[in-house]
């Protein structure tokens, strides 16, 4: 399990990629969003997700919170967290296939 301080610089990080991502707008022809919006929306989820569980387990540690919402908090930052890293892992996937293939 992660500690407190390893939590803590992750959540930093990833704050950092979502504050400097997507800085840059190109035109977009297509009218819908950009991967790098879509991007940064699921990274900024994933971040309001850990820190949902975060707040939930200190308060728990304070007795204001009930051990279930702590469950349920950490629960949806597991789903959060395994949804980014699969997608994730699909992109880089697609990057390859990309690669591999006859010019």
């Amino acid at each position: 399990m992660a500690s407190p301080t390893v939590a803590a610089n992750a959540y930093a990080a990833l704050s950092r990629i979502v504050e400097s991502g997507g800085a840059e707008k190109g035109n977009q022809s297509t009218g819908g969003p950009s991967f790098s919006a879509l991007l940064k929306d699921a990274v900024g989820s994933v971040l309001d997700a850990g820190k949902k569980s975060d707040s939930q387990a200190m308060a728990m540690t304070s007795g204001k919170a009930n051990v279930m919402d702590v469950v349920t908090a950490v629960a949806e930052t597991d789903v959060a967290v395994s949804t980014l890293v699969s997608v994730r892992d699909r992109v880089i996937q697609s990057y390859e296939d990309i690669m591999k293939m006859p010019i």
